[in-house]
């Protein structure tokens, strides 16, 4: 396997389509965990967990080695833990794409106090009602709460800001 001759663009195009395997519709690039590509004699992909227990983190790392050795590269991951990702790493298109699965985005800037306080009002994703109540602070997934729209009277899951 090689990394001659093989641009960051490349790189970063191929990665582009990964997965997240908790949430397929979002891939690593729309979560915004790739925080670099260095090209040398081999590529060394740098990836910075959501969580520090995040069980999907191997899975991810292992899914980037599989896609750059099918394209005959050569990769190694480095885990970048510094600064610590946040959901405002996550692209407007994969806001979109959370929104248009059912899943309520993370309010841009939020934090966690604000949220709790009661000063953001979570939006429905199906029907943009801001009447919404948490059910549990505990979804399918640790970075998951689930709500219900009080309008609608669809469940839902909001995707916690951190």
């Amino acid at each position: 396997m090689v990394a001659i001759g093989i641009s960051r663009e490349q790189v970063l195009d191929w990665l582009s389509v990964v997965p997240d395997p908790e949430i397929p519709v979002l891939t690593i690039a729309d979560l915004g965990i790739v925080r670099g590509v260095t090209i040398d004699e081999q590529v060394i992909v740098e990836l910075t967990p959501t969580y520090s227990g995040c069980p999907a983190t191997e899975v991810i790392e292992q899914s980037v080695i599989d896609t750059l050795h099918k394209h005959g590269v050569d990769v190694s991951i480095k885990r970048v833990l510094s600064p610590p990702w946040t959901t405002d790493w996550i692209s407007k298109e994969g806001r979109d794409k959370l929104k248009e699965y059912g899943i309520a985005p993370p309010e841009q800037g939020a934090s966690k106090r604000e949220l709790l306080q009661g000063n953001r009002n979570i939006a429905c994703p199906r029907c943009d009602s801001v009447n919404t109540a948490v059910v549990s602070e505990f979804g399918s997934t640790a970075c998951k709460a689930s709500y219900k729209c009080i309008d609608c009277l669809e469940p839902f899951e909001y995707f916690k800001c951190i």
